[in-house]
């Protein structure tokens, strides 16, 4: 028996104390039309880690993330943050998690520190609350000297900064992450590496989909592969190395999905939720 196996044969435990296990799926399932975009997905996502989420375009991986961060109800299987079922329970989970997906959400007409506040404000804090909360997370995202100018002047890896910032201001204790580095510069995503590390030190649990396998190999504990619909292996970089054989997780996911990184487009993960919509 699998450790994933022995984990999920005691997920009515887990569901209920989510202690050990921040985030599990069962049976996760979700379809499009005639399309399944996610066929039965099994996760056990540990506390305080960095689990990694790979897999080619339209292979799944977005869709999950909106089904744990309750925005898609899934058509079967279950799943559970922190204790609470995604579906019976989406308000209880929304007030535990934060989401930042492959474009930046804030209003480019208003200011960083606007921005940040009135987020900060729409989850029930006060203004002084909400304005020292904002203060605190430009200082750690190092946006204090463009907290006053409009997020349109900003640079791309300033406004991706901006986007975690703006998904830490209720304090998540899970996080997901969705293709947070798409289209930045090697500088700035080693930036953005660095402020995970952070939160995950913090004791922060995070959730990433990524194209680039080096990001996953730098920070997830534990990763697995999604191809069309289906969690396809699951392990540590290591671990996953050593099943197929390879010295790269690139040649990792070229031995099991059929894909080559190189040749992945960097648009948005799955169209098939865009076109049902």
């Amino acid at each position: 028996m699998s450790a994933l196996t022995r984990t999920l044969a005691g997920m009515e435990e887990t569901l209920t104390a989510g202690q050990a296990h921040a985030v599990v799926a069962r049976g996760l399932t979700k379809r499009f039309g005639a399309t399944t975009a996610v066929n039965r997905a099994d996760l056990a996502i540990r506390a305080g880690t960095v689990f990694g989420l790979l897999g080619p375009n339209g292979a799944g991986k977005t869709t999950i993330v909106r089904m744990l961060a309750t925005l898609l109800a899934p058509d079967a299987g279950q799943a559970s943050v922190l204790g609470y079922d995604v579906a019976a329970q989406a308000h209880q989970v929304r007030q535990l998690i934060g989401l930042a997906g492959q474009y930046a959400s804030v209003d480019e007409t208003l200011t960083g520190a606007e921005n940040l506040v009135l987020i900060g404000r729409l989850t029930g804090a006060s203004r002084k609350e909400a304005k020292e909360r904002a203060k605190e997370l430009l200082n750690r995202f190092r946006l204090t000297d463009a907290a006053g100018r409009a997020v349109k002047t900003y640079s791309g890896g300033m406004r991706r900064r901006l986007d975690l910032a703006a998904s830490l201001v209720s304090r998540p204790r899970v996080l997901f992450l969705d293709e947070p580095t798409t289209g930045l510069d090697p500088r700035s995503r080693n930036a953005l590496w660095d402020i995970v590390r952070e939160l995950v030190a913090d004791g922060v649990t995070v959730l990433l989909t990524t194209q680039y396998l080096e990001e996953a190999d730098q920070l997830a504990d534990q990763i697995a592969v999604i191809d069309h619909g289906l969690v396809i292996a699951e392990g540590t970089s290591a671990e996953l190395k050593a099943q197929t054989g390879a010295d790269t997780l690139d040649a990792v996911f070229l031995s099991l999905t059929g894909h080559d990184t190189r040749e992945e487009e960097t648009e948005e993960d799955d169209e098939l939720a865009e076109l049902s919509a």
